[in-house]
């Protein structure tokens, strides 16, 4: 698939990104709010109790990184309102069911509204403790999947993996 139909793909689709405080995960948002404005919703999955610390999530370990530079000097003072009409912070975590989810109305929204699911969620410490490693990569993936099988619109899910 080339560059530019994955940028039409995007166009008007509303997509999950798990881990969205990882690595992987903040390059894909970035690059997508910058080529694909049209997007229609990103919905970003953050481990988090509530909305409150994913929302502090979002602005300190995402938002406010330096990668974040050329979407601010393109968007200038509409970043913030692109941010707030196109990017929806969800506080949960892949390792419980159903992602953890506690907010009801957000969780029926999402599985009415996503078109695509981008799990980027892992943990890459290759000390981790057996039982956290077994509960974020595998019964992650496993949630995930569960997840994306009761997405009404959904065409794709991508799953990224080390190994």
């Amino acid at each position: 698939m080339e560059l530019g139909s994955i940028v039409q793909f995007l166009e008007n689709k509303a997509i999950l990104v798990t881990g969205a405080t990882g690595f992987l995960a903040k390059i894909f948002v970035e690059k997508v709010l910058r080529v694909q404005p049209n997007l229609k919703k990103l919905y970003l999955l953050v481990r988090a109790a509530d909305a409150k610390s994913a929302t502090y999530r979002l602005q300190n370990e995402i938002l406010g990184k330096d990668l974040f530079k050329l979407l601010k000097e393109k968007w200038g003072s509409n970043l913030n309102s692109l941010i707030s009409e196109k990017v929806t912070v969800v506080p949960g975590d892949i390792s419980i069911e159903d992602l953890g989810l506690k907010d009801s109305v957000l969780r029926e929204e999402m599985l009415n509204q996503i078109d695509a699911i981008i799990n980027l969620a892992a943990t890459t410490n290759f000390d981790e403790r057996y039982d956290v490693a077994l509960g974020i990569n595998t019964f992650g993936a496993k949630h995930v999947m569960s997840f994306a099988k009761k997405c009404v619109r959904l065409k794709v899910l991508v799953h990224v993996s080390t190994g």
